[in-house]
């Protein structure tokens, strides 16, 4: 149930980082860059060591969409 669970959230997760990422226009503020990268980078540690590793690999995909961007925020930042 808690790898259901999990999985269910990280999933909903990853959703909303792809809709940024296909938002071409979207640029995420820095603070929000950093919270959601210390956030699913938590939610990995914590799958991990529960031994739940399909919320494991939800969350590392949302790490994924998150660099992309952070990319995307610092290059906003660099043009101003």
């Amino acid at each position: 149930m808690v790898s259901l669970l999990l999985s269910v959230t990280f999933a909903c997760g990853v959703v909303i980082a792809v809709s940024h990422v296909i938002n071409h226009g979207f640029v995420a503020p820095v603070y929000d860059v950093l919270a959601n990268l210390l956030a699913f980078a938590s939610a990995v540690a914590a799958s991990i060591l529960l031994g739940h590793w399909v919320p494991a690999v939800f969350s590392s995909v949302a790490i994924v969409c998150w660099l992309l961007l952070a990319r995307r925020t610092f290059v906003a930042g660099r043009r101003r």
